[in-house]
């Protein structure tokens, strides 16, 4: 078997009528020389085998991961949309798994060359907005003075009173009725309600920011939804929807005068008449038309663009900026007019983000339609384990099911904050078993950076169209398949090279300098087939990567990281380093090591784990 090999004799054989061996001897034998390559040959019934130069191969990899990535070959900006907290509660565990696959999804983007821009929707004007605004007027009778002396933290406060209202409306149903002129007034932007609602919104959506900035995650732009109405888009999209006729007024019946879209098909057999509402009877906008006038603005395709300002400061000189009802500033990055856009959003929404495409294309733009992806995923639970440990009381048959389900609604889930608290003080009693004298400034980054490890492998590890039961225990885990697993591994080997460097031997430079410029030259026999088995397996970090992003399938990374920390970590118990009495065996042990550590820091980047110093 070769290096690489090829079935392509067997194809042309069923088109010449010939024996596919024959064929591929005569490919072999006509082979044209080839840097890199050392033999051509037939091997099996027909394949056409190819013998790499190993030494070159080698050090093709050392100058790959050492390149910046090479320019896109798709041109223009990558929108990718993603997190889209309601601001009316703090973050779940739900939109943790939201963050960290769009936060990975950018990074993969960027690694090969394109340009992203990153943006968190702002739904300020919707449904649970007006319920926290029903929530300070009718239950705690208070207003916007009141909300502003909220001490402590706001978005946990708003989740318990979220949780009343929901209360409220089953034990009163007629306060429900509230929501229709609340609503208007935060569309309207006028009144004591839209005062309300704006700081509630605006506090909270800090309070977001901080917990998503705790896992390494930023946004470059944050466009509000009730910044869309003031800045027209809607009116704008509404027009053409009508001019296009895309959209209808219905004149009787229980939806009259509301503007429904006319969908046919089998994709939409199963949607209900309500859910192809884009106008309320009542003159509101419902979710998914003001998404459709965002979407048009996202590809560039609305004569019209938002005021921005600075929103606030991100990780070095990264700054997050958002839409504004203001004047604005200028000079400010340029938003939106992509070529592209990935809207992360959970499965539940499928049915919505298919009629925003369907809008797309009812407007003529058939091409940005094809270019708009909902990136769906499942939903987070908890296994019964776990929710007990956080607080939620189960009864005997929940504490039976396979995970339990979360609603925001009744307060029943877990605060994203509560969750990050609990790993890292976990993941803190972990570092001072292992490490009784470290000091305490060094054992708390130490036990941030395994518990954002473990929590941003598990999110990424599960398929997305599987629901993720969290566990704490596998989370944290320092064997198996988890994020401190592939931390250990990299801090493994990159203390090879301190021992190393202590003893003398090659450090880190001498490493890099041998990868790009020595040969590589392997023990033989089964030795030389492991070595080399390690080598293409550090080498296909691109490849997989690709693939993931292709099937917006980002477990593959995980799934790659694990099996080459594996692989590696069996390596070198095998083969060790510094024991290897040959030089040139030696020197190539030294260069696999290195492009290890340098395809695992890049596995790192791309999923946002943090490299420990120790473990």
């Amino acid at each position: 078997m070769g290096d690489l090999a090829s079935p392509v004799a067997f194809e042309m054989a069923r088109r010449l009528k010939r024996a596919p061996r024959q064929i591929a001897r005569e490919l072999a034998d006509s082979f044209p020389p080839l840097p890199g390559l050392v033999r051509v040959d037939v091997g099996g019934a027909g394949y056409l085998n190819f013998d790499l130069d190993r030494g070159a191969a080698a050090r093709a990899l050392a100058r790959e991961i050492a390149s910046p990535p090479p320019a896109a070959e798709e041109r223009g900006k990558i929108i990718v949309e993603h997190t889209n907290i309601n601001p009316n509660k703090a973050a779940h565990i739900g939109h943790l798994r939201n963050a960290v696959l769009g936060d990975t999804l950018s990074r993969c983007l960027r690694f090969f060359g394109h340009a992203v821009e990153v943006q968190n929707y702002i739904d300020d004007t919707g449904v649970q907005v007006a319920d926290i605004v029903i929530g300070f007027r009718e239950i705690l009778k208070q207003g916007l003075a009141e909300a502003q002396a909220v001490a402590g933290k706001f978005d946990s406060f708003c989740w318990d009173l979220y949780a009343r209202v929901t209360e409220m409306y089953e034990a009163r149903p007629e306060t429900r009725d509230r929501r229709a002129s609340v609503l208007k007034h935060l569309e309207e932007r006028e009144g004591a309600d839209s005062g309300l609602a704006a700081y509630v919104a605006r506090r909270i959506v800090n309070c977001h920011l901080d917990t998503m900035a705790r896992i390494g995650v930023h946004y470059d732009l944050l466009p509000w939804e009730s910044d869309i109405l003031a800045c027209r888009f809607w009116d704008t999209a509404f027009e053409l929807l009508k001019k296009r006729r895309a959209i209808e007024r219905v004149a009787s019946g229980e939806r009259e005068g509301c503007w429904v879209m006319a969908l046919e098909g089998p994709r939409f057999a199963d949607l209900k008449e309500g859910e192809k509402i884009i106008v309320r009877s009542n003159g509101t906008v419902t979710y998914v038309g003001k998404d459709i006038a965002y979407q048009l603005w996202k590809f560039g395709l609305l004569d019209a663009d938002f005021r921005y300002e600075p929103f606030r400061a991100g990780p070095g000189s990264r700054q997050t900026w958002s839409s504004t009802k203001g004047p604005g500033v200028t000079p400010h990055p340029p938003f939106g007019g992509a070529a592209r856009v990935y809207n992360v959003i959970d499965v539940r929404q499928a049915y919505l983000q298919a009629i925003v495409v369907e809008g797309l294309k009812a407007l003529g733009h058939a091409d940005q339609a094809a270019r708009s992806t909902h990136f769906a995923y499942e939903m987070v639970a908890l296994t019964p384990a776990s929710a007990e440990r956080l607080g939620v009381a189960l009864s005997g048959e929940d504490r039976g099911r396979a995970y339990i389900e979360m609603s925001g609604r009744r307060g029943l889930g877990v605060k994203a904050d509560d969750l990050l608290d609990a790993l890292e003080k976990q993941a803190r009693a972990e570092v001072r078993t292992r490490n009784p004298d470290l000091a305490p400034e060094e054992g708390d980054a130490l036990a941030r950076a395994i518990s954002v490890g473990a929590l941003r492998y598990l999110m990424v590890k599960f398929t997305r169209n599987k629901v993720l039961a969290f566990d704490f225990d596998e989370a944290l885990s320092f064997e198996g398949e988890t994020g401190p697993y592939l931390q250990y591994a990299v801090v493994r080997a990159g203390g090879i090279f301190e021992k190393m460097a202590k003893a003398g031997g090659p450090d880190v430079k001498i490493a890099a300098e041998w990868a790009l410029e020595a040969a590589f030259d392997l023990p033989p026999g089964e030795a030389a087939e492991e070595h080399w088995a390690l080598l293409t397996q550090i080498a296909r970090v691109r490849e997989t990567v690709a693939q993931a992003v292709e099937t917006l399938e980002l477990s593959q990374i995980a799934k790659y990281a694990f099996n080459l920390a594996q692989r590696f970590n069996s390596f070198y118990h095998k083969y060790p380093v510094m024991q290897e009495q040959d030089p040139r065996w030696k020197q190539a042990r030294v260069v696999l090591t290195h492009l290890f550590l340098g395809q695992m820091r890049h596995a790192f980047q791309l999923m946002g784990i943090p490299e420990p110093a120790m473990m």
